[in-house]
């Protein structure tokens, strides 16, 4: 044996070679099971960079600001409100995107808002022949519930920007990128833990959903665009807008109830598979 060493056909085993070996009660040495990441996948707030608080802290007030500012130009009736209010809608849309950028998170955590906002945008466009009955919002529910708000918010960003490319940009694209981001960002906030144990506040938020992002589209057409605004004049471009609110409320609770259950079994598969937040 030791002939075979000194000519260098066998390496001789290191004096700490031992210590390099785990421990058997050692769990951090251990390969973690399903082929997760043996550390944790989110990041506590504490572990945050000082750019990414911030950005965290700008979301809910810049989410707020946005109807602020569209009463703010409806009472002083603004002529400029359109502009005005979009740089607003803008601004709140954007604060998330950089969110996203100064979290840095791996790409395992991203790559399901990414794969569901591409999903949502070829729902959109997969239905365009069906005036607002399309899957889009209850994907972004889907998202928000079942991996957080901020990936709610973003699906549904992600969902107008892209499909926005078939059906046409223009001033309306920050408004809707908002209005579905909202349904994503309020489903994460009410929780898949509150959606499983009471099933019909899924259908409830569904059709909330639809009608609040009908009034946030048609509030914006209306401040930015109707002068002089007055009431009747606002209540008559509601009352158009009614019908295809309903048709997508109506939609969107049954594309939940098609695609939650479902979904979020296989989904939640993933997450503790890959430890995704």
């Amino acid at each position: 044996m030791s002939e075979h060493v000194e000519k260098g056909k066998i390496p001789a085993p290191r004096a700490d070679s031992a210590s390099a070996m785990p421990a058997a009660g050692d769990a951090s040495a251990m390969p973690v099971a399903g082929g997760a990441a043996s550390t944790p996948a989110k990041s506590s707030a504490s572990t945050l960079n000082p750019a990414a608080r911030v950005v965290r802290a700008l979301e809910v007030p810049l989410l707020i600001a946005v109807p602020i500012g569209l009463g703010f130009c409806a009472y002083y009736n603004i002529n400029q409100a359109a502009l005005m209010t979009m740089a607003v809608a803008l601004l709140a849309v954007v604060v998330f995107f950089v969110g996203w950028e100064t979290d840095r998170p791996p790409l395992r955590q991203f790559m399901p808002t990414v794969v569901l906002g591409a999903l949502a945008a070829v729902g959109r466009i997969a239905f365009s022949a069906f005036p607002d009955a399309k899957p889009v919002t209850a994907i972004c529910i889907i998202a928000g519930a079942l991996f957080g708000r901020r990936s709610g918010f973003m699906v549904g960003a992600l969902a107008a920007l892209i499909s926005n490319f078939f059906f046409g940009q223009g001033l309306w694209t920050p408004w809707q990128m908002y209005a579905l981001g909202l349904a994503g960002y309020i489903a994460g906030c009410i929780g898949e833990d509150r959606f499983a144990k009471h099933p019909w506040l899924i259908a409830v938020w569904g059709a909330a959903a639809a009608v609040l992002y009908g009034f946030i589209l048609n509030s914006w057409f209306i401040i930015g665009y109707v002068h002089p605004l007055t009431l009747g004049k606002a209540l008559a471009a509601y009352g158009a807008g009614l019908p295809l609110d309903v048709i997508h409320a109506v939609a969107t609770v049954v594309f939940l109830g098609v695609l939650y259950m479902p979904w979020a079994r296989k989904l939640t598969r993933i997450k503790e598979k890959f430890a995704l937040g």
